[in-house]
């Protein structure tokens, strides 16, 4: 774990097992991927971002598991499912979908598959 992971996760290490699972999973999916650590989010991406990781709250304090986070994909359209906390069109056939995962088994091939599309569409944008 390098330092930028160390100080990513510093007030929320419970959720550590969390992202290590998406993790592995987006790098043994997508090829030739690249993690950028920030200070508020962590970035995949091959040519363009596809995928992110933050702690920004998507639902209300009450309605959040005790250990989450946020991983936020876009699509060409507006993924429709109870598991989307939030999606929006920033841009004309742009949807960023959020999503708040609360366990490493929320890491499921139904997440997995929204974040492989995010991959192509990101892939196939100009």
């Amino acid at each position: 774990m390098y330092p930028d992971f160390l100080l990513f996760f510093e007030k929320h290490a419970e959720a550590l097992p969390i992202y290590e699972k998406l993790e592995a999973e987006i790098l043994a999916r997508v090829p030739d991927v690249r993690i950028k650590v920030g200070k508020s989010q962590i970035s995949f991406s091959c040519k363009r971002g596809f995928a992110y990781v933050s702690f920004n709250p998507c639902r209300k304090a009450a309605d959040r598991p005790p250990v989450w986070l946020t991983v936020t994909f876009g699509l060409e359209y507006a993924k429709v499912s109870p598991r989307i906390d939030v999606a929006t069109e920033p841009y004309p056939n742009r949807w960023t979908h959020h999503v708040m995962v609360g366990s490493p088994e929320e890491i499921d091939e139904e997440l997995m598959g929204w974040i492989t599309e995010a991959a192509a569409f990101s892939a196939a944008k100009r």
